[in-house]
């Protein structure tokens, strides 16, 4: 099984990077085999994570970020990220997780592909 790590740094709503690592994250969640995947959000991608947003219109971020928590995808915010932004003890979206660059660091050397968006 292949095992690939997607790291993001765009604003949630900022530009479409941080939709499209979505995105693809869900499409290889689809592929047969499914490769084990893993999500990690730094810099402004870590708002991605909190609780109730509600987009006017197009994609809604939170809606993703589940689909992929459903489908068993590790999803971390980075910790020196969100304490930068003042959110680290806001109520984060079900399944995701404040992360540490250690464990990112332990993700990356386990890899077989990092993606960064």
């Amino acid at each position: 099984m292949q095992k690939i790590v997607i790291i993001a740094n765009g604003a949630a709503y900022g530009s479409e990077s941080l939709f499209n690592s979505l995105r693809l994250g869900i499409a290889l969640c689809e592929q047969e085999p499914q490769p084990e995947v893993k999500l990690f959000l730094m810099s402004d991608a870590v708002t991605a994570g909190l609780r109730g947003q509600k987009p006017a219109e197009g994609y809604n971020i939170q809606q993703m970020l589940e689909i992929l928590t459903a489908q068993n995808v590790p999803v971390k915010l980075c910790k020196t990220c969100t304490d930068g932004r003042g959110i680290t003890a806001l109520p984060l979206v079900d399944g995701v997780e404040i992360g540490t660059l250690m464990e990112l660091a332990a993700w990356t050397l386990s890899a077989d592909k990092v993606l960064t968006f």
